[in-house]
């Protein structure tokens, strides 16, 4: 039994997006924390802060390292975070000379941040290549049946007749400028988060900013001159683009779930869902999901507006309130990609019937 629809044994077969989805999993959150650990040692030592052996054999560690999640969530429970537990059993696959370099000079933020913004960084080279493909195929619609004339409703209520065109333009052209400010938010998501105790590197010294360079090159992150351990602009635009784009998504799912219906007829599906009871339906599924996903990111953006209020240079509450949502509006947004490019797909338009 599960909690989330997103891994739900069935009801993931209508919400889920496994690709997504994995990103977000325990194991792939664990081997993002060690290529931190391995940079961190990389770099330290090219800086000559730690031994050149060092590097070595946290890097054989990391290799082999399996975790037992039994410790982890035990020491998650203890300490709020799972950085601690990690790095204590990573250290235990070193000997005693090398485990000390170990971590030396980072903080739990920085280790946990960074695994997030090397996933977040997957994903979106994922919705990018989603958002492409729900593109080219409301082109290819608009290509057959953009000609189509269908008719308008303002207020719900029957307008004028206009061309199919105008409708999947409404639909096509918000995509588009969401694509470009995904692009555009990227580089403010995409970074090294590596500041120490406290955001200062204290414990580097002088050495502090050569290593944060060094690191960031090897993650191929973008530097930043002031850790954001606090700062949560980024991921709250971020969240905010989530649910434009699935805010959009929804409104082309509301428009064809209304333009299938019987005596509108103005779509058809070329599949849709059956009835237990009536066997002659054909539900408009893909369109409803659409809408349900708008309406999910609508109610979870919020909740990553109050995780912008981190007090001082850590917050525990806001941090945490950040890991509940924000992987569930990413999945929720690549699945509405997905429906949506299905659905444009399986649909055509039928000629306004008041002709």
């Amino acid at each position: 039994m599960t909690t989330s629809v997103f891994d739900h044994p069935f009801l993931s077969g209508l919400l889920a997006d496994a690709a997504l989805a994995e990103l977000f999993s325990a194991s792939a959150d664990i081997q993002e924390m060690l290529r931190f650990e391995v940079a961190l040692a990389q770099a330290e030592a090219a800086e000559n802060i730690i031994p050149e052996d060092a590097v070595a054999a946290i890097g054989r560690a990391a290799e082999t390292f399996t975790p037992n999640f039994a410790e982890l969530s035990s020491g998650v429970a203890r300490d709020g975070v799972v950085v601690p537990a990690f790095v204590a059993q990573l250290r235990a696959l070193l000997d005693d000379e090398h485990r000390k370099h170990l971590h030396f000079g980072a903080t739990s933020q920085d280790v946990i941040d960074t695994s997030l913004a090397l996933r977040l960084k997957q994903a979106c080279n994922i919705l990018r290549s989603r958002f492409d493909d729900a593109l080219g195929k409301l082109e290819a619609l608009e290509e057959r049946d953009g000609s189509t004339e269908v008719m308008a409703h303002t207020r719900m209520q029957a307008a004028v007749p206009v061309p199919a065109a105008r409708k999947i333009r409404s639909w096509r052209e918000p995509l588009t400028r969401h694509r470009t400010r995904l692009e555009d938010i990227r580089p403010a998501i995409e970074i090294l988060h590596f500041g120490g105790a406290a955001g200062t590197l204290d414990k580097l010294g002088s050495k502090g900013a050569a290593v944060a360079a060094r690191m960031a090159e090897s993650l191929d992150l973008n530097p930043i001159g002031q850790v954001r351990h606090s700062e949560r602009d980024g991921m709250a635009e971020f969240a905010s683009i989530l649910s434009l784009v699935t805010g959009s998504l929804g409104k082309m799912g509301q428009d064809i779930a209304l333009m299938a219906q019987n005596e509108v007829g103005e779509i058809e599906l070329a599949q849709g869902g059956g009835s237990s009871a009536m066997p002659h339906k054909k539900n408009p599924v893909r369109a409803e999901v659409l809408v349900t996903l708008a309406r999910f990111n609508a109610t979870l953006v919020s909740g990553m507006h109050h995780a912008l209020v981190h007090e001082n240079e850590r917050s525990g509450a806001a941090w945490t309130l950040e890991w509940m949502l924000l992987p569930q509006m990413v999945v929720a947004t690549g699945a509405a990609l997905l429906h949506a490019a299905h659905l444009a797909q399986d649909i055509s338009f039928k000629p306004n019937r008041a002709e």
